[in-house]
């Protein structure tokens, strides 16, 4: 167990924050640019305003409600398992999208939850690919090659 971090329900509330907080930024400035494009000429800087006040708040929500879920998903995987491997993360976003999605039907919460969870093994994959991709100098090098001084004189067997 990883005891350096906060225990489940603090880290629940800093995710959702963070995720809450990202989801707001990226919304000013996705809704901003839109907002700014799709006003006449005159207005765009109003339009901007108006679809940043209108549309990031919602997406910011959209964003913490996610990453609220997925960790507390995560904390109650890792409370039941009792084990810290990549396997909590693909888990706990197979719930997310089952949960997230269970408003739609049982179908489009098994194809939501079978969605998050294979794009959380992604994620997972290429974060642990990286991690051996960056670690390279912990592998064993090639053996030396023989060098010619001591071939030259030998004779054949």
């Amino acid at each position: 167990m990883d005891h350096s971090r906060d225990p489940c329900p603090w880290v629940i509330i800093n995710d959702f924050g963070g995720a809450f907080s990202m989801g707001a930024v990226g919304g000013a400035v996705w809704h901003g640019v839109k907002g700014f494009r799709n006003s006449p000429a005159g207005e765009r800087r109003i339009g901007a305003l108006t679809a940043i006040k209108a549309r990031a708040p919602v997406l910011a929500g959209n964003f913490g409600v996610w990453g609220g879920l997925f960790s507390t998903f995560d904390c109650a995987v890792k409370g039941v398992r009792a084990k810290e491997d990549p396997w909590n993360a693909i888990i706990a976003g197979f719930f997310t999208g089952g949960a997230l999605a269970v408003r739609g039907g049982w179908k489009a919460a098994r194809n939501s939850a079978i969605s998050c969870g294979i794009l959380l093994a992604i994620i997972e994959g290429a974060g642990i690919g990286l991690n051996r991709m960056m670690a390279g100098n912990n592998r064993p090098q090639n053996p030396p090659l023989p060098s010619e001084s001591s071939t030259v004189g030998a004779l054949p067997a």
